[in-house]
Protein backbone atom coordinates (compact mmCIF):
# COMPACT_ATOMS: atom_id res chain seq x y z
CA UNK A 1 0.00 0.00 0.00
CA UNK A 2 1.35 2.94 -0.62
CA UNK A 3 1.61 5.44 2.57
CA UNK A 4 1.68 8.89 1.00
CA UNK A 5 -1.45 7.81 -1.26
CA UNK A 6 -3.23 6.55 2.24
CA UNK A 7 -2.10 9.75 3.60
CA UNK A 8 -3.13 12.38 1.39
CA UNK A 9 -7.13 10.61 1.45
CA UNK A 10 -6.86 10.83 5.25
CA UNK A 11 -6.00 14.27 4.80
CA UNK A 12 -8.39 14.63 2.49
CA UNK A 13 -11.40 13.19 4.30
CA UNK A 14 -10.12 15.38 7.25
CA UNK A 15 -10.44 18.27 5.46
CA UNK A 16 -14.15 17.64 4.02
CA UNK A 17 -15.25 16.49 7.19
CA UNK A 18 -15.72 20.09 8.47
CA UNK A 19 -18.27 20.99 5.70
CA UNK A 20 -20.02 17.76 6.37
CA UNK A 21 -20.08 18.95 9.71
CA UNK A 22 -21.65 22.15 8.92
CA UNK A 23 -24.24 21.46 7.16
CA UNK A 24 -25.00 17.97 9.10
CA UNK A 25 -25.80 19.62 12.35
CA UNK A 26 -28.22 22.49 10.82
CA UNK A 27 -30.52 19.12 9.77
CA UNK A 28 -29.80 17.88 13.36
CA UNK A 29 -31.25 21.46 15.19
CA UNK A 30 -34.28 20.95 12.52
CA UNK A 31 -35.04 17.41 13.96
CA UNK A 32 -33.97 17.88 17.57
CA UNK A 33 -35.63 20.60 18.33
CA UNK A 34 -38.59 21.40 15.90
CA UNK A 35 -39.00 17.51 15.60
CA UNK A 36 -39.01 17.85 11.47
CA UNK A 37 -37.27 15.96 9.09
CA UNK A 38 -35.98 18.36 6.42
CA UNK A 39 -35.92 16.61 3.08
CA UNK A 40 -35.45 20.18 1.46
CA UNK A 41 -32.26 21.07 3.63
CA UNK A 42 -29.97 20.47 0.93
CA UNK A 43 -31.83 22.68 -1.56
CA UNK A 44 -30.58 25.52 1.36
CA UNK A 45 -26.83 24.62 0.60
CA UNK A 46 -27.45 25.06 -3.03
CA UNK A 47 -29.29 28.27 -3.02
CA UNK A 48 -26.54 29.74 -0.61
CA UNK A 49 -24.31 28.24 -3.65
CA UNK A 50 -26.16 29.80 -6.30
CA UNK A 51 -26.19 33.28 -4.27
CA UNK A 52 -22.64 33.28 -3.64
CA UNK A 53 -22.34 32.59 -7.56
CA UNK A 54 -24.69 35.09 -8.54
CA UNK A 55 -23.14 38.16 -6.07
CA UNK A 56 -19.45 37.31 -7.59
CA UNK A 57 -20.55 37.25 -11.45
CA UNK A 58 -22.73 40.60 -11.20
CA UNK A 59 -21.06 42.51 -8.23
CA UNK A 60 -17.57 41.12 -8.34
CA UNK A 61 -17.92 40.25 -4.36
CA UNK A 62 -15.13 37.48 -3.12
CA UNK A 63 -16.89 34.61 -1.71
CA UNK A 64 -15.24 35.36 2.14
CA UNK A 65 -17.00 38.98 1.32
CA UNK A 66 -20.93 37.29 0.12
CA UNK A 67 -20.42 35.30 3.30
CA UNK A 68 -22.08 38.09 5.07
CA UNK A 69 -25.08 38.74 2.27
CA UNK A 70 -25.79 34.77 1.83
CA UNK A 71 -25.99 33.84 5.68
CA UNK A 72 -28.62 36.28 6.66
CA UNK A 73 -30.58 35.65 2.97
CA UNK A 74 -30.88 32.11 4.19
CA UNK A 75 -32.09 32.90 7.36
CA UNK A 76 -34.68 34.84 6.09
CA UNK A 77 -35.50 32.40 2.92
CA UNK A 78 -35.67 29.47 5.93
CA UNK A 79 -37.86 32.03 8.14
CA UNK A 80 -40.31 32.96 5.33
CA UNK A 81 -40.57 28.91 4.25
CA UNK A 82 -41.06 28.26 8.04
CA UNK A 83 -44.00 30.47 8.71
CA UNK A 84 -45.83 29.68 4.92
CA UNK A 85 -45.48 25.80 5.33
CA UNK A 86 -43.54 24.25 7.81
CA UNK A 87 -45.56 25.50 11.26
CA UNK A 88 -48.21 24.44 9.68
CA UNK A 89 -47.42 20.48 9.84
CA UNK A 90 -45.63 20.40 12.77
CA UNK A 91 -48.46 18.55 14.39
CA UNK A 92 -49.66 16.15 11.34
CA UNK A 93 -48.29 12.66 10.69
CA UNK A 94 -44.00 12.71 9.76
CA UNK A 95 -45.01 11.04 6.44
CA UNK A 96 -46.84 14.34 5.95
CA UNK A 97 -43.91 16.16 7.03
CA UNK A 98 -41.33 14.72 4.90
CA UNK A 99 -43.57 14.90 1.70
CA UNK A 100 -43.77 18.51 1.94
CA UNK A 101 -40.10 19.19 2.43
CA UNK A 102 -39.38 16.59 -0.31
CA UNK A 103 -41.92 19.13 -2.48
CA UNK A 104 -40.12 22.41 -0.88
CA UNK A 105 -36.72 20.79 -1.92
CA UNK A 106 -38.01 20.26 -5.66
CA UNK A 107 -39.36 23.78 -5.74
CA UNK A 108 -36.41 25.12 -5.01
CA UNK A 109 -34.11 22.81 -6.72
CA UNK A 110 -36.56 23.55 -10.00
CA UNK A 111 -36.33 27.78 -9.75
CA UNK A 112 -32.77 27.16 -9.92
CA UNK A 113 -32.98 25.58 -12.71
CA UNK A 114 -34.92 28.24 -14.52
CA UNK A 115 -32.57 31.05 -13.47
CA UNK A 116 -29.48 29.66 -13.64
CA UNK A 117 -29.50 26.33 -15.93
CA UNK A 118 -28.77 22.71 -15.45
CA UNK A 119 -24.93 23.49 -16.52
CA UNK A 120 -22.05 23.75 -13.24
CA UNK A 121 -21.10 27.11 -12.42
CA UNK A 122 -17.74 28.02 -11.42
CA UNK A 123 -16.47 31.12 -9.56
CA UNK A 124 -13.37 31.68 -11.40
CA UNK A 125 -10.22 34.41 -10.99
CA UNK A 126 -10.60 34.09 -7.17
CA UNK A 127 -6.70 33.90 -6.67
CA UNK A 128 -6.60 31.63 -3.66
CA UNK A 129 -8.45 29.01 -5.55
CA UNK A 130 -5.71 27.51 -7.07
CA UNK A 131 -3.14 28.04 -3.70
CA UNK A 132 -1.71 24.48 -1.89
CA UNK A 133 0.65 23.22 0.06
CA UNK A 134 3.05 20.40 -0.03
CA UNK A 135 3.84 18.78 2.75
CA UNK A 136 5.83 15.68 2.22
CA UNK A 137 3.92 14.59 -0.69
CA UNK A 138 0.67 15.32 0.28
CA UNK A 139 -1.43 17.95 -1.16
CA UNK A 140 -3.37 20.65 1.27
CA UNK A 141 -5.71 22.99 -0.59
CA UNK A 142 -6.02 26.48 1.07
CA UNK A 143 -9.91 26.70 0.03
CA UNK A 144 -11.04 23.13 1.40
CA UNK A 145 -8.42 24.11 4.44
CA UNK A 146 -10.16 27.10 4.81
CA UNK A 147 -13.49 25.54 4.55
CA UNK A 148 -12.19 23.02 7.52
CA UNK A 149 -11.60 25.81 9.61
CA UNK A 150 -14.77 28.13 8.97
CA UNK A 151 -16.93 25.14 9.38
CA UNK A 152 -14.81 24.21 12.61
CA UNK A 153 -15.42 27.58 13.77
CA UNK A 154 -19.22 27.96 13.04
CA UNK A 155 -19.58 24.29 14.50
CA UNK A 156 -18.11 24.87 18.20
CA UNK A 157 -19.96 28.00 18.25
CA UNK A 158 -23.48 26.83 17.82
CA UNK A 159 -22.74 24.02 20.40
CA UNK A 160 -21.57 27.15 22.64
CA UNK A 161 -24.66 29.29 21.83
CA UNK A 162 -26.70 26.07 22.37
CA UNK A 163 -25.10 25.09 25.97
CA UNK A 164 -24.37 28.70 27.35
CA UNK A 165 -27.04 31.20 26.03
CA UNK A 166 -30.32 31.84 26.95
CA UNK A 167 -31.57 31.47 23.23
CA UNK A 168 -29.79 27.81 23.52
CA UNK A 169 -31.28 26.34 26.96
CA UNK A 170 -34.58 27.63 25.48
CA UNK A 171 -33.95 25.33 22.37
CA UNK A 172 -32.92 22.66 24.46
CA UNK A 173 -35.78 22.79 26.96
CA UNK A 174 -38.24 22.38 23.76
CA UNK A 175 -36.35 19.77 22.26
CA UNK A 176 -37.09 18.07 25.32
CA UNK A 177 -40.38 19.00 26.20
CA UNK A 178 -42.41 21.52 24.36
CA UNK A 179 -45.39 21.36 26.39
CA UNK A 180 -43.95 21.36 29.46
CA UNK A 181 -41.42 24.51 27.78
CA UNK A 182 -44.54 27.00 26.80
CA UNK A 183 -45.60 26.18 30.71
CA UNK A 184 -42.69 27.72 31.76
CA UNK A 185 -43.33 30.63 29.43
CA UNK A 186 -41.39 30.00 26.85
CA UNK A 187 -42.49 31.58 22.83
CA UNK A 188 -42.59 27.58 21.37
CA UNK A 189 -43.22 28.46 18.05
CA UNK A 190 -40.74 31.66 17.94
CA UNK A 191 -37.68 28.96 19.00
CA UNK A 192 -38.89 26.46 16.20
CA UNK A 193 -38.94 30.23 13.50
CA UNK A 194 -35.32 30.84 15.12
CA UNK A 195 -33.93 26.82 15.22
CA UNK A 196 -35.75 26.42 11.60
CA UNK A 197 -34.21 29.60 9.78
CA UNK A 198 -30.64 28.80 11.99
CA UNK A 199 -30.60 25.25 10.31
CA UNK A 200 -30.92 27.19 6.86
CA UNK A 201 -28.63 29.41 7.38
CA UNK A 202 -25.57 27.06 8.39
CA UNK A 203 -27.20 24.75 5.35
CA UNK A 204 -26.47 28.33 3.19
CA UNK A 205 -22.95 29.38 4.59
CA UNK A 206 -21.75 25.44 3.29
CA UNK A 207 -23.11 26.52 -0.04
CA UNK A 208 -20.82 29.26 -0.29
CA UNK A 209 -17.78 27.18 0.34
CA UNK A 210 -18.80 24.62 -2.21
CA UNK A 211 -19.09 27.35 -4.78
CA UNK A 212 -15.62 27.65 -4.49
CA UNK A 213 -14.27 24.45 -4.17
CA UNK A 214 -16.15 22.79 -6.87
CA UNK A 215 -18.48 23.93 -9.46
CA UNK A 216 -22.23 23.29 -8.22
CA UNK A 217 -25.38 22.53 -10.55
CA UNK A 218 -28.94 23.13 -9.09
CA UNK A 219 -28.96 19.15 -8.02
CA UNK A 220 -25.72 19.33 -5.83
CA UNK A 221 -27.97 19.92 -2.62
CA UNK A 222 -29.60 16.43 -3.02
CA UNK A 223 -26.18 14.70 -3.12
CA UNK A 224 -25.64 16.58 0.45
CA UNK A 225 -28.97 16.03 1.93
CA UNK A 226 -28.07 12.30 1.90
CA UNK A 227 -24.70 12.84 3.74
CA UNK A 228 -26.20 14.74 6.41
CA UNK A 229 -28.91 12.21 6.62
CA UNK A 230 -26.10 9.35 6.91
CA UNK A 231 -23.99 11.58 9.42
CA UNK A 232 -27.38 12.28 11.62
CA UNK A 233 -28.30 8.40 11.42
CA UNK A 234 -24.86 8.08 12.45
CA UNK A 235 -24.69 10.40 15.40
CA UNK A 236 -27.93 9.29 16.26
CA UNK A 237 -31.62 11.61 15.47
CA UNK A 238 -31.06 14.83 17.02
CA UNK A 239 -27.71 14.36 18.71
CA UNK A 240 -25.80 17.04 18.25
CA UNK A 241 -23.18 16.50 20.14
CA UNK A 242 -22.08 13.40 18.39
CA UNK A 243 -22.54 15.22 14.83
CA UNK A 244 -18.41 15.74 14.52
CA UNK A 245 -17.64 12.17 14.82
CA UNK A 246 -19.71 11.05 12.72
CA UNK A 247 -18.72 13.54 10.12
CA UNK A 248 -15.34 12.69 10.53
CA UNK A 249 -16.45 8.54 10.12
CA UNK A 250 -18.86 9.50 6.98
CA UNK A 251 -15.33 11.77 5.05
CA UNK A 252 -12.60 9.46 5.93
CA UNK A 253 -14.77 6.48 4.82
CA UNK A 254 -15.70 8.07 1.53
CA UNK A 255 -12.25 9.78 0.65
CA UNK A 256 -10.61 6.40 1.79
CA UNK A 257 -12.65 4.43 -0.97
CA UNK A 258 -12.19 7.34 -3.47
CA UNK A 259 -8.31 7.27 -2.77
CA UNK A 260 -7.99 3.38 -2.26
CA UNK A 261 -10.21 1.02 -4.03
CA UNK A 262 -9.55 0.97 -7.90
CA UNK A 263 -12.54 2.90 -9.81
CA UNK A 264 -13.00 4.00 -6.21
CA UNK A 265 -14.50 7.89 -7.63
CA UNK A 266 -17.40 6.16 -8.88
CA UNK A 267 -18.41 4.43 -5.36
CA UNK A 268 -18.17 6.96 -3.27
CA UNK A 269 -21.65 8.33 -3.29
CA UNK A 270 -22.21 4.82 -2.12
CA UNK A 271 -20.15 4.72 0.99
CA UNK A 272 -22.96 7.00 2.66
CA UNK A 273 -25.88 4.78 2.07
CA UNK A 274 -23.74 1.69 3.32
CA UNK A 275 -23.34 3.47 6.69
CA UNK A 276 -26.96 4.18 6.84
CA UNK A 277 -27.64 0.74 6.06
CA UNK A 278 -25.09 -1.22 8.37
CA UNK A 279 -26.08 1.53 11.55
CA UNK A 280 -29.74 0.79 10.99
CA UNK A 281 -29.13 -2.77 10.83
CA UNK A 282 -26.93 -2.62 14.01
CA UNK A 283 -30.01 -0.73 15.74
CA UNK A 284 -32.43 -3.06 15.38
CA UNK A 285 -30.77 -5.90 16.64
CA UNK A 286 -29.76 -3.92 19.76
CA UNK A 287 -33.91 -3.05 20.32
CA UNK A 288 -34.64 -6.68 19.00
Amino acid sequence: MDLTLLAQGIVSGVLASGLYALVAVGLALAIGVIGVVNFAHGEFFMVGAFLAYQLFVSFGFDPLLSLLFVAPALFVIGAVIYLSTIRFVLRAPELNQMLLTFGIGIVLQNLALLIWGGDPRTISNVPYRSVGYQMGGISVGLVPLGSFLISLVLVVALYLVLARTPLGRAMRAVAQNRIGASLVGLEVDRIYLVAFALSALLAGIGGVMIAVIQSPTPTVGFAFTLKAFAIVVLAGLGNIRGIVWASLTVALSESLVATLVPNGDALRNAVFFAIIFVVLVLRSRRTA
